[in-house]
């Protein structure tokens, strides 16, 4: 057994940088969990029209509301097995904003196929999205969002193109600071760049092969369709 996203990109994983390795091999196998600490340069957010998707999204921990400079920054990536027995790897973010934190939490689990990532987000699990991974010509990681589900009890419909989205992360490590730097854009097809952070951090990486997760980690409801 190997990490998850080590499985989903096959012989491509080895070309990343030693330290993006180190960072996406947590998992059960093993043993590790990574938390990143660090601060996003900038939080930003497209026109007024995005605003009330946001706010919305922010009910359930999708994207953040809010605007920002110079913002502390956590990331906590813990694996652990989820209600249906499959390996989930945590990337619970959380930004430090003035007067209120905010999160943006995933739940990522390997496909069935195996040939990429599916993204569950959100404390409810009610969107979910294909992650395919890509190592970069410089070692950096490259992951792009493919199709967008909602799920909620029966439903299971396609989000339509109109409103739906295209989420793009380049995670690099800089060996001149000895830092992770990290840019991440949330785009719309016809409505341009709907959200998006940038910034750097350091990470650490502590064990787990006591299987426990801290609480508040975990989703309020899972989802077993993949």
């Amino acid at each position: 057994m190997t990490s998850i996203f080590r499985t989903a990109m096959g012989a491509d994983f080895d070309r990343l940088h030693p330290q993006l390795r180190r960072r996406f091999s947590v998992g059960l196998t093993n043993g590790q969990a990574c938390t990143g600490r660090g601060v996003m340069h900038r939080v930003w957010h497209g026109g007024a029209f995005v605003k009330p998707f946001l706010a919305l999204g922010a009910t359930r921990n999708i994207l953040v509301p809010r605007v920002g400079r110079n913002v502390p920054f956590t990331i906590e990536n813990v694996s652990y097995l989820d209600t249906f027995g499959r390996e989930t790897v945590t990337f619970v973010r959380t930004f430090d904003l003035p007067g209120r934190a905010r999160r943006f939490d995933a739940q990522m689990v390997l496909s069935p196929r195996g040939d990429r990532v599916l993204d569950y987000l959100g404390t409810h699990q009610h969107l979910a999205s294909d992650l395919h991974f890509h190592a970069e010509p410089d070692g950096s990681l490259l992951i792009r969002s493919g199709e967008h589900r909602f799920r909620e009890g029966p439903v299971d419909i396609r989000v339509p193109e109109l409103i739906g989205a295209t989420a793009e992360v380049r995670e690099s490590y800089d060996d001149t600071c000895g830092r992770f730097r990290v840019r991440v854009r949330v785009v719309n097809k016809h409505f341009g760049p709907l959200f998006g952070y940038e910034g750097s951090f350091s990470a650490t990486y502590t064990d787990i092969s006591n299987r426990t997760v801290r609480p508040g980690l975990r989703p309020v409801r899972e989802e077993s369709r993949a």
